[in-house]
């Protein structure tokens, strides 16, 4: 079959039946929850009275060090993401369980990343008082409104093949940013000391 290269594009190729397009909601949602997370923890962050520390490890000598070096795993996890990422799409090869790597790496650093969001907003708050504090205070609160609506959308069928690489790609971005903003700062500027 020849496509006539002059005629419209309008419905080419066919639109699916209206029955099987994906609903405006269905990504709405995601993005309504992602805003109400990320303004939620902004909110918290500049109304609540840090205290100066939330915890700290046995070895560490500050929580910054603590905070740093579990900032530095998580984002060590999210580069194992980002390769696992490219193996289950095929863009690089990989074994049969990179599906799994992929979903256990993003697991894990999502789990050492609550820690330091949590040090973040109850000791520090939402500082504004130099650009990269401030920069740093507003990655942080649209990372985890962006991981909210990546988990979301990780539900839905019917998405659009881009949506998910996109989405993985923002949060892969931001949580770069952030520890660019923070543990990479506190190493230049203190040393890499625990």
């Amino acid at each position: 079959m020849t496509a006539d290269p002059n005629a419209a594009t309008q419905g080419y190729p066919a639109d699916p039946p209206a029955h099987r397009r994906p609903h405006p909601a269905r990504y709405l949602v995601p993005a309504l929850v992602a805003a109400a997370v990320a303004v939620g923890l902004g909110a918290y962050g500049r109304t609540h009275d840090p205290t100066g520390t939330a915890f700290n490890l046995a070895g560490f000598s500050s929580t910054s060090a603590v905070k740093s070096w579990l900032a530095s795993t998580a984002f060590a996890f999210a580069l194992v993401q980002l390769v696992s990422a490219f193996m289950v799409y095929g863009r690089l090869p990989g074994p049969s369980w990179a599906p799994a790597l992929h979903r256990w790496s993003g697991r894990v650093a999502f789990l050492v990343a609550v820690p330091v969001a949590v040090h973040c907003l109850y000791a520090l708050g939402f500082q504004t008082y130099e650009p990269r504090v401030l920069w740093h205070s507003l990655l942080g609160c649209f990372f985890f409104g962006a991981f909210s609506a990546k988990m979301l959308l990780l539900r839905s069928e019917r998405l659009p093949g881009w949506l998910l690489p996109v989405a993985g790609g923002l949060v892969f971005v931001v949580l770069t940013s952030i520890w660019l903003t923070s543990a990479l700062w506190f190493f230049r500027t203190f040393g890499v000391t625990t």
